[in-house]
């Protein structure tokens, strides 16, 4: 059975995280399970991790944190209250403030200071728009660009200007201790300007020795700016397009969203893109054609990852949503071809990277069925990933949080292994756990990259024959 090679990520609901509906999103084809800390609790969240460990100790678990975000304080009047085109809106700085008939508050205490007059305030994803008048004794007065109703504890983007909130909040330390604890895979943290968010929280993980891996979510024009430095200071990248849309010119996405793809590939990163790929289908059987279109692009242009959101969360067909993205990924690989003239970009293991390449280029020429190789940390798969190979790449990981990590690499298939074996042991325990798993026959070539002098000392040599001739040489040494 064909097998796609891009991996799907799932958010999923406390309200909706059974073990029967999680391994249903499974069997479709989802590799990563997506926790969204803003619509849930820790204690709502549990359910969802001891549930996705009970359907497969492959699938990966990703918590999105809430990071520096601005929100309208909670509303006195339920509803929101109306505004007109040219009416006055004004803010006041006190985080504890009722918002309420034209008088609005946000959780972020120095709001008022640091927004310039001239500056444009982006209220619910767009929905509203305010124009900044004028400042005085203390307050914000700004004029409505559009009518519509504003509501409590709706998001604000403010477009061009960099305000000074907390990279952390107390919040978002909460839910990655509680990562921490109950052993989760990724921590995706919103709103990413610079490396400092990010070197802020992996000196949390680092105090407590965790093999979390952060996300670095892209949603503004700061962090599009700072690219290369988050790039250096995380493990991978997610193009989050909803806020992202609101704070940087919508027909600039596109460009963003390739030129960050570029830059992962070269750099051997994960990269995510997220948001509305197939919001259709959170109320219909079927996705509309520029949805469909939509996965595809973000496929040819090297995605590793897509990601499903208000679909699997709460929408009305899940499970079909998640098929209809394998199938939109498996069209659409048949036609792509690999990177092989790809220049990979801060190489540590330049031994690996070389194996690596040469084993991709060696596909031209050599019917190689498939890749395998051994891993402590998952860098030869990021290796082999990054040149998009047709041939499937299977992951034989001494740590089974490495297997989990590499459900974010394009066509790695990781399996979990004793890191006690020998080089013999390995290359015959992993052939023949691949064949009984039918990936390929003994009669097929395969290409092996593996250590000689132990899984630490990393890649050091690579061997292409039939599968068969393998295990019989491993025997008879």
């Amino acid at each position: 059975m064909e097998e796609k090679k891009t991996k799907i990520i799932c958010t999923v609901s406390d309200r909706n995280c059974s073990m029967e509906f999680i391994k249903s999103l499974y069997d479709e084809g989802m590799n990563v399970v997506r926790i969204n800390s803003a619509h849930t609790t820790l204690e709502s969240s549990l359910p969802i991790v001891e549930n996705t460990r009970k359907v497969s100790e492959k699938i990966a678990i990703l918590i999105d944190t809430k990071g520096p975000e601005i929100r309208i304080t909670h509303m006195g009047t339920e509803g929101g209250f109306m505004v007109s085109t040219g009416d006055e809106v004004i803010f006041e700085d006190n985080p504890l403030g009722v918002s309420g008939n034209g008088l609005l508050y946000t959780n972020y205490s120095n709001f008022v200071s640091e927004v310039p007059v001239g500056a444009n305030i982006l209220i619910d994803d767009g929905e509203m728009s305010l124009k900044v008048i004028r400042k005085k004794s203390g307050r914000l007065y700004c004029m409505a660009n559009n009518s519509g109703v504003i509501k409590g504890r709706k998001s604000i983007n403010i477009p061009n200007v960099s305000v000074n909130l907390p990279s952390v909040s107390d919040r978002d330390k909460e839910y990655i201790m509680w990562a921490i604890e109950n052993d989760l895979d990724f921590i995706a943290h919103s709103f990413v300007r610079n490396k400092k968010d990010l070197i802020e929280i992996q000196n949390i993980l680092d105090k407590h020795q965790s093999h979390l891996k952060i996300i670095a979510k892209i949603e503004n024009q700061e962090g599009v700016d700072n690219i290369d430095e988050i790039l250096s200071h995380s493990y991978g990248v997610m193009v989050a397009r909803g806020d992202l849309g609101v704070e940087v010119e919508y027909q600039k996405i596109p460009i963003i969203q390739r030129q960050i793809i570029k830059k992962c590939q070269e750099r051997k990163k994960p990269v995510i893109i997220a948001t509305q790929m197939l919001h259709t289908m959170i109320e219909n059987p079927r996705p509309t054609r520029a949805e469909v279109t939509d996965v595809a692009n973000a496929i040819y242009q090297g995605t590793d990852a897509v990601m499903l959101s208000g679909e699997t969360a709460n929408g009305k067909y899940p499970v079909e949503s998640v098929r209809t993205m394998a199938n939109i990924a498996k069209e659409t690989e048949r036609e792509l071809r690999p990177y092989y003239k790809l220049e990979l970009k801060d190489i540590t293991h330049p031994v690996a990277a070389v194996l690596s390449c040469q084993l991709v280029s060696a596909t031209r020429k050599l019917p190689i069925r498939a890749m395998v190789f051994d891993t402590r940390t998952g860098r030869t798969g990021r290796y082999l990933s990054a040149f998009r190979p047709k041939t499937p790449i299977y992951a034989m990981c001494y740590a089974s949080h490495v297997m989990r990590e590499l459900a974010l690499s394009y066509g790695v298939y990781a399996y979990s292994m004793d890191p006690t074996q020998s080089k013999d042991s390995f290359i015959k325990n992993s052939i023949n756990t691949l064949l009984r798993d039918n990936r390929f026959t003994k009669e097929e070539m395969i290409g092996v990259v593996g250590g000689s002098f132990g899984p630490s000392a990393g890649a050091t040599f690579m061997e292409i024959c039939p599968a068969g001739h393998m295990v019989m040489e491993t025997e008879e040494r």
